[in-house]
């Protein structure tokens, strides 16, 4: 007995010398008191000797320190808070304190009675809602179901923090079949009785005050964006959902099913695209009601590609999927389809086609264009239409295969080298290692002049890099070193006649000391750089999306490699995902500038829904995808003229073949010891490269040897797989 009671008392005393230990600030107001006095997680981990990603770990509230460094850390943060105290809540837009709770409350929901916690710091100070004010002592609380309404249920501690400011109650929740809904940081709402089991029911919910989603316009002359509501397998089927869907065609549920006849009961419309793994679900606005429009993810039904979010992604706890996809919302975009329909939908939603404009004659508000902005439908000119437009139809037989001088061909790399083109030194090299550009379509998309309007055709024009478009001419005769791809087309091999380019790789022939001489062009006089708002939202969601993962600009080259590389053996289950969507989002949404027609139902020829966006726009995607193969050809003419030249090149990926396993051992520097200005230069940001793969000397040749691409496999599996 005396053993037992002193164990007792030693575990006793152990609590409490943790109760006592030095009390830390929110994860949020850490990196918030770091970042407020210029100062990197490196300098921190440097003055506590502790590892980077340490730091980064107490940031995100994954770890927590221990002593000593706990009193140390904390002493840091004192000192810090002193320097920089919080922002207090601006008086004028704050909103006044609720009223005392009844002492009536629900003894079921007496927990969700309690005044909720005040929003992280991550949240916009100026914006954020006050404390409630403590209610005074009362009676004892009486049941009464009808008067107490239970509030939202917030745990103590948050999870990943926001990159910037939510209202509200963020833009979505995920529903797990459960009388409460998952939203940003933990929250809990609760849901009304009928709406577990009522779709009519939930969209009503989602549109009110008390689950007060707002998704704010990223323009001024935008549109706030709708609720999402994500529904996870359990949640599908008490809503009366299949698991499935049967029609694997048309991927939506029959007109017939009891669902859609509840919502057509109670005056709900579906778009075009029926009811699928992303229904939109809206009323028509008007006067009074204004806009009311709901979108649902169907997790079962395939809402979240596994290409695109990653494999497990949609088998996530509901808290933690809340906590991912508002984190994409808030950097990115609310979803609204698939990560190819989020970047179109950005293109719009950062540079919307339309404002409100007063007529000066009629002192009335009308809709007006926005400048920069794609404002209507523009036919493409016939170089640039794929096979099954209208334009095209109108121009050739059906079964006609359109010649290089008929079509313009704007891909991106896929190309080998000729084996036998191997030196004798390149053969004494151990390892062929990869390297991929960040972003490259978001980079090539930044500052690139695109056209806004319809395409104007001129013959025997004057070459102006200046001017978008495309131009018919003859690159045949501009002799290249045969240990390169071409730049002039896909497949790296050169020209053999005249062929349509795009206006990035005509300026490319240009520089490289050929003259240009189209003899025929379609060119858009108005242009501008419509892109530019998207790259900078998506590269700087890709940035700190990296730097919660631990990867800064600011690493040495070597440390970038080991970050990226403790990244892919330890991936995080919330920003990985948030990650991979991003990268998903920028190639997606460049691909849907071209939509081509889909369905069984479709006859070449015919017109299809996607020709009535302003976004269909193949034009532009033939531009970006233009400017990233230059970009990556210009680097590697940059490493040729050093000695090095690639084996093989797959879009943004180019593989050499060096004498050992890191990019470091064949990347060329300078005699200071830097990068090879112009060159493949390692980092973090979009334009810069890191570390895709390698494989031994003989299993690249053995695939060049086979006419495989070595840049498609240097990951150990297909590039495709990952969406790259």
């Amino acid at each position: 007995m005396p053993d037992e009671q002193e164990s007792l008392f030693a575990a006793v005393d152990a609590l409490l010398e943790e109760a006592a230990q030095d009390p830390l600030p929110h994860p949020d107001e850490r990196k918030r008191l770091r970042e407020a006095a210029g100062l990197s997680q490196d300098q921190i981990a440097k003055t506590l000797s502790v590892r980077r990603e340490t730091v980064t770990s107490w940031e995100t509230g994954r770890t927590a320190p221990r002593a000593p460094k706990r009193a140390a850390y904390a002493r840091l943060l004192e000192g810090l808070s002193t320097l920089h105290p919080t922002p207090t809540v601006n008086a004028v837009n704050a909103p006044p304190p609720p009223p005392a709770s009844s002492p009536t409350v629900n003894a079921v929901n007496a927990v969700n009675a309690q005044a909720p916690t005040p929003a992280p710091p991550s949240i916009n100070a100026v914006n954020a809602p006050a404390p409630a004010q403590a209610a005074a002592p009362a009676a004892p609380p009486t049941v009464n179901a009808v008067n107490a309404p239970p509030t939202p249920q917030r745990p103590a501690k948050a999870t990943a923090p926001l990159p910037t400011p939510l209202e509200g109650n963020g833009p979505l929740v995920v529903l797990d079949g459960t009388d409460k809904a998952h939203a940003h940081s933990g929250l809990l709402l609760p849901l009304p009785p009928k709406a577990r089991t009522d779709l009519p029911t939930l969209i009503a919910w989602a549109l009110g005050p008390d689950a007060d989603l707002r998704s704010p316009r990223l323009h001024r002359n935008g549109k706030d964006g709708d609720p999402l509501l994500v529904l996870t397998p359990a949640a599908a089927e008490a809503l009366g959902l299949p698991p499935t869907l049967e029609d694997r065609r048309t991927l939506r549920l029959p007109d017939n099913h009891p669902t859609l006849k509840l919502l057509a009961k109670a005056k709900w419309q579906l778009t075009r695209r029926g009811f699928g793994p992303w229904p939109r679900i809206y009323r028509p606005a008007t006067p009074t009601t204004g806009r009311q429009c709901v979108q649902l993810a169907i997790l079962p039904w395939g809402a979240l590609d596994a290409r695109a979010w990653g494999e497990h992604t949609a088998e996530l706890p509901a808290p933690e999927l809340a906590a991912l996809l508002t984190t994409y919302a808030t950097r990115v975009l609310t979803p609204r389809g698939s990560t190819a329909v989020s970047g179109l939908e950005l293109m719009t939603a950062l540079r919307p086609p339309t404002r409100a404009a007063r007529n000066p004659d009629t002192n009335t508000w009308e809709s007006a264009p926005v400048a920069g902005s794609l404002t209507r439908p523009a036919d493409p000119a016939p170089p640039e239409a794929p096979d099954e437009h209208p334009v095209v139809a109108a121009l050739y037989p059906r079964a006609h295969q359109r010649t290089p001088d008929q079509v313009l061909d704007e891909e991106a790399y896929d190309w080998i080298r000729d084996p036998q083109l191997l030196t004798d030194a390149e053969c004494t090299r151990t390892h062929a290692v990869g390297v991929d550009v960040n972003m490259a379509f978001a980079a090539a998309a930044n500052r690139l002049p695109v056209g806004l309007g319809p395409a104007v055709h001129t013959r025997a024009p004057r070459f102006d890099p200046k001017i978008p478009g495309c131009w018919l001419a003859d690159l045949s005769s501009l002799e290249l070193d045969p240990r390169l791809p071409s730049p002039f087309t896909p497949g790296g091999h050169p020209p053999t006649g005249p062929a349509w380019y795009a206006t990035p790789t005509l300026a490319y022939a240009q520089e490289l000391g050929h003259p240009v001489h189209p003899t025929e062009a379609w060119l858009r006089p108005d242009h501008g750089p419509y892109l530019d708002a998207w790259y900078t939202r998506l590269r700087d969601a890709y940035v700190a999306t990296m730097a919660d993962l631990g990867v800064t600009s600011a690493l040495p080259e070597p440390e970038f490699l080991a970050a990226m590389a403790e990244l892919q053996e330890h991936p995080d289950p919330v920003l990985k995902p948030v990650l991979s969507a991003i990268k998903s989002t920028v190639k997606g949404g460049i691909g849907k500038l071209r939509e081509r027609p889909q369905g069984a139902a479709y006859r070449p020829g015919e017109p299809w829904p996607a020709l009535e966006r302003p976004t269909w726009r193949p034009d532009i995607r033939a531009a970006v995808i233009s400017t990233a193969r230059v970009n990556m050809h210009r680097k590697m003419v940059k490493l040729a003229a050093a000695g090095l030249h690639p084996i093989a090149v797959l879009s943004d990926c180019a593989v050499y073949l060096s004498d050992g396993p890191s990019p470091l051992d064949f990347l060329p520097r300078t005699p200071e010891g830097k990068p090879l200005p112009g060159g493949f230069r390692l980092g973090v940001s979009p334009g810069m490269v890191k570390h895709e793969g390698t494989q031994p000397l003989l299993w690249a040749v053995e695939m060049l040897d086979q006419g495989l691409n070595p840049a498609r496999h240097i990951k150990g599996h297909d590039a495709a797989a990952d969406g790259e």
